[in-house]
């Protein structure tokens, strides 16, 4: 019950994210790059500052400098930079569609290469929950689909999914975090001065950005790791599929965005794949732990 909780709690923060994010930047409040940048900036000193709070050692060279921490960051940023300047051309509802169909292949492909094989309830739990998905956000008839964007996201995506393959081997989450926004505010700058962005700043933008990177990204995310250890591949895969409806329905209460029959179904899709995969039990092999990160 404890596990369920703070798993559930993680999906209520990656939701939140893009309840901000579609605050600030639909709201023209930021554009998309800059509100990544004070994203991770904040995230990275309010986990630092709860680290030094604690008693944590967070900068030193070796940890900075690590291998697995060069990997999280490059990975956070990769996901980062495609949602970014995905996010600018593609539907929102067919980006989140790419964003996790793509997160939950490369997560489920990894397990099966590391000997966590799916069984059959979890595997058809997992095509019951993305086509619940698919059948929530798929864009309307006659709405192109443009490559580029597409291309983009399923790069943002393969950035995710490594970001959490990382995170199943995290033995201080909340260091590993810090560290990890840290390193990738660092490589978003290129990105930033690429795409020409950070020229749309307001108080309020700022306001959701840091909101957003302090606690529902950088708390989010530090939670994140610390409960991967203890979810097979298949099941972080799947549970993250829940986050776009929730987001929807969150969009519905919060922003008054309207809710159908369509989303009702897609959703009762969606969280039955999730239990299937989560009841479904451990499938060929037992967990084994990739390479340990810090």
């Amino acid at each position: 019950m404890r596990l369920f909780l703070l798993v559930s709690l993680t999906m209520l923060a990656f939701a939140a994210n893009s309840i901000l994010g579609r605050a600030a930047v639909g709201g023209g409040y930021m554009d998309a790059t800059g509100f990544g940048l004070w994203r991770l900036v904040s995230g990275a000193l309010t986990l630092a500052a709860l680290c030094w709070i604690r008693g944590l050692e967070t900068w030193s060279r070796e940890r900075i400098l690590r291998p697995s921490s060069l990997w999280g960051g490059a990975a956070l940023t990769l996901y980062m930079a495609g949602f970014t300047l995905a996010y600018q051309d593609l539907d929102a509802g067919l980006g989140a569609l790419v964003l996790f169909g793509v997160v939950q292949i490369s997560m489920f492909l990894w397990g099966a290469v590391r000997g966590s094989r799916p069984g059959p309830a979890q595997a058809a739990g997992a095509v019951a929950a993305f086509l619940g998905l698919a059948y929530v956000v798929w864009p309307a008839q006659g709405t192109g689909v443009p490559l580029t964007a597409s291309l983009l996201m399923a790069a943002s995506g393969l950035g995710w999914g490594i970001y959490s393959l990382l995170g199943r081997g995290a033995q201080a989450p909340l260091v590993s975090t810090a560290v990890n926004f840290a390193w990738s505010s660092v490589m978003l700058l290129p990105v930033l001065l690429l795409a020409g962005g950070g020229t749309v700043v307001s108080l309020h933008g700022v306001f959701l950005a840091v909101l957003s990177g302090a606690v529902t990204s950088g708390l989010g995310y530090a939670l994140w790791y610390r409960v991967l250890p203890q979810l097979l591949p298949a099941v972080a895969a799947t549970v993250q599929l829940s986050v776009p409806v929730i987001a929807i329905l969150a969009g519905a209460v919060l922003l008054g965005e309207s809710v159908g029959l369509r989303l009702v179904l897609g959703s009762v899709a969606v969280l039955g794949g999730i239990a299937l995969v989560v009841l479904g039990g451990p499938g060929q092999a037992a967990r084994q732990e990739p390479g340990k990160a810090g």
